[in-house]
This record gives structure tokens, sequence and C-alpha cells, in this order.
């Protein structure tokens, strides 16, 4: 099949979290399809979350181009932006439409189904139909549910075999300048027995573990590690909060938000002993460059759908009996779940995580 289709539109709305999971499958759409010019549907241009993709896969090989919608557009101006969508993707004429977006139930797949095929495209490939992928599989072992990634594998099964642990199927394909450009930003903490690399941002609310915890751990991981850089890294509006953190630091330390493109922040991460944060863009991307991440979770998502992929991470999630309720924000419980998390918790699974020669002796 791959030698008739020219063209392949891939659906894929997301953060910079979703894309990075997403890798994997969309270095198999690429094999699958080579010659085929491959576009993904995402979100508005001007939307933070689609500027987080475009720089992330610029320069991987993967896609091609854009079609942007706004998930925000209603009434008159939401048919208006389907009519013109559903228009200039027909113009287009792809062959194939390979659907990455998560599972929202069948109503919406089956939406979808009909939105696409309107568009005139009738071959299309993991868009969840069937009981088989609205189902979120659950490991009654390790008491985790599949990840996204594997999600992605099973959906995408008919296309080839995805090897989610293979480091290629993770390859940013980095240049050699945007590598030099990390190694340029972390003169100023060099040479440090250990780089940590932190970030606090987090796309909904009810994920942030907040400043007291944050202060807390920094206090208690300056007493336990010597000679170690601390840097942030993370949006502009993540700056000033993110040093008001590192001004409790002795040791090196370098504020980074709002100061690398996504790429380059990937280059960094690829340096670091360990990265710690929230569940966020970051801590994937940090996951994809192979580094080991501790993670502070809220229990929003059921355990395991958005834990960092790979060995060795440390992620702190306390199950309660409110998991899996998908808030952003919460209102009733006080957050229970992440707040349950202490710092002493959390510097146990930093200094486990981080090389032994970076401790301090007894």
């Amino acid at each position: 099949m791959s030698d008739v289709v020219s063209k392949v539109l891939i659906f894929l709305p997301g953060s910079l979290g979703d894309t990075v999971v997403a890798l994997p499958a969309l270095r198999l759409i690429a094999r699958r399809f080579p010659q085929a010019e491959r576009r993904i549907l995402t979100h508005s241009p001007v939307s933070g979350k689609a500027v987080a993709m475009s720089d992330l896969l610029a320069g991987a090989g993967l896609v091609q181009d854009y079609f942007h919608f706004s998930p925000r557009a209603a009434g008159q101006g939401r048919l208006h932006q389907y009519w013109t969508l559903t228009r200039e993707i027909r113009t287009w004429g792809p062959q194939v439409m390979v659907y990455l977006h998560e599972q929202r139930g069948l109503v919406i797949a089956v939406r979808d189904w009909l939105l696409f095929r309107m568009m005139g495209i009738t071959r299309m490939i993991g868009i969840p139909l069937t009981p088989r992928l609205q189902e979120l599989r659950h490991n009654e072992h390790t008491g985790l549910y599949e990840s996204r990634t594997e999600y992605l594998a099973r959906s995408l099964a008919t296309l080839g075999t995805l090897d989610t642990g293979d480091p290629g199927s993770w390859d940013l394909a980095l240049t050699a300048a945007e590598t030099a450009k990390a190694e340029q930003v972390l003169v100023p903490v060099a040479p440090a027995a250990g780089l940590i690399v932190m970030s606090i941002g987090t796309k909904v609310e009810v994920n942030d573990w907040g400043d007291v915890n944050w202060r807390a751990l920094i206090t208690q991981l300056d007493r336990e590690l010597t000679g170690c850089a601390l840097v942030a890294i993370g949006a502009q509006v993540e700056h000033q909060r993110s040093q008001l953190l590192l001004d409790g630091w002795n040791g090196p330390r370098l504020n980074l938000c709002g100061a690398l493109q996504v790429r380059e922040s990937a280059a960094l991460l690829r340096r670091a002993n360990v990265f710690m944060g929230h569940d966020s863009g970051p801590m994937h991307l940090a996951a994809a460059v192979g580094t080991r991440c501790v993670v502070i979770f809220s229990a929003r998502n059921l355990p395991g759908r958005w834990f960092p992929f790979g060995a060795g991470h440390q992620v702190l999630y306390h199950k309660t009996d409110c998991a899996g309720c998908l808030l952003s924000v919460c209102m009733d419980q006080g957050k229970k779940c992440i707040y349950g998390i202490t710092p002493t918790e959390v510097t146990a699974a930093v200094l486990a995580a981080i090389a032994p020669k970076t401790a301090k002796a007894p």
C-alpha cells in the first residue's frame, strides 16, 4: 500500500507531552509511508501547543506540514472552520488518515470518522470505533494502566511493529547547533559534580505541587548534595516563580525559563543526571532523551497512563479514592492526591536516581 499512498494526514491535537509520547508512532508512520507527504492536523498555529509541536518536530523528518483548527471555536465560527478545513483537506487529497488522538468515547470517535469521510478520506487507521480500541487496559500485577505510547502501538498494529523500547524510536535527530547551544548555556554552572534539571510548569492546575513543597524539597536536597548544579527550564511565564525557588539553592544554579527552544531543552536534558518536575511536557522530553525522571503526579489520570516512558524513573503517585477524575481544578478534595506527597518522599527519590558520587559523604 505504501507504493500508492502519496499523502497521509495525521490527527494529533495536543501539547508537547502528547507529541513526545507519539514520537515512536510518528516514526512508524514515516517508515510505513516513506515517500508520502505527511501532514499533521492539530491546534491553531497561534496556540502554545502548536508552537511546541512544530518546534519539537522541526528537523526530525517526520512531517512536512500542518493543518490547524481551534477547538474553542463555537457556533457559526465552528461551522465555518469545519467547512474551510474540510475544503482544504479535500483539495490536498490524502489517501490515508492516521488517528493519534486519545480515546474520548465511541460517540466522538464516530463523529470524527464522519468528519474525515466528509474530507474524502476512506482509509482510516487507529480511530477507536471498536471496544478493543476504546478499552483502557490494566495490568493487575503492576497496578498500572497501559501508557499512551503502548496504546498507540496497539492501535497502529496494522502498520507494523512499534518498538517502544528502541532508543531510535525516540530519536529527535538533534543537530550539532542545538547540542552546542545546550553546552553554551551550561557554562556558568560548570564544572559541577552533577546536574539536576527541574521544571515546575504544568498545563493543568491540579498537577501543581505548590511552592511550599518545592521550597522544602530544594532545602532538603541542598543539605544532602554538594557540588551539584540546579537548572530550571520552562516557559518565560515560569521564570520569576522558578527564580524564587532557585534562591534557596546554595550551589551553582541557573534559570533558563524562556531562554531555550524545545529542541535545545532536549539537548540540555540529555546532559542531566536527573530531571524533577510535574506531569508535563518537559518530563516526557527528559524521558525521551534517556534522562532519569523524578516526577510528582496528581491522581487526575489513572496510574501509568502518562507516566514517563522507560525504566529507572521514580514516579510519586498516591492513588486516592477519586483517582482518574480528569479534573483540571480540584474543588472538593483539596488536591489530597498530590498534596499527600511529601518533600521527604521526593528527596529520597532524587537521591536514589542521581549518581552516588554527587551525594555528600557521611
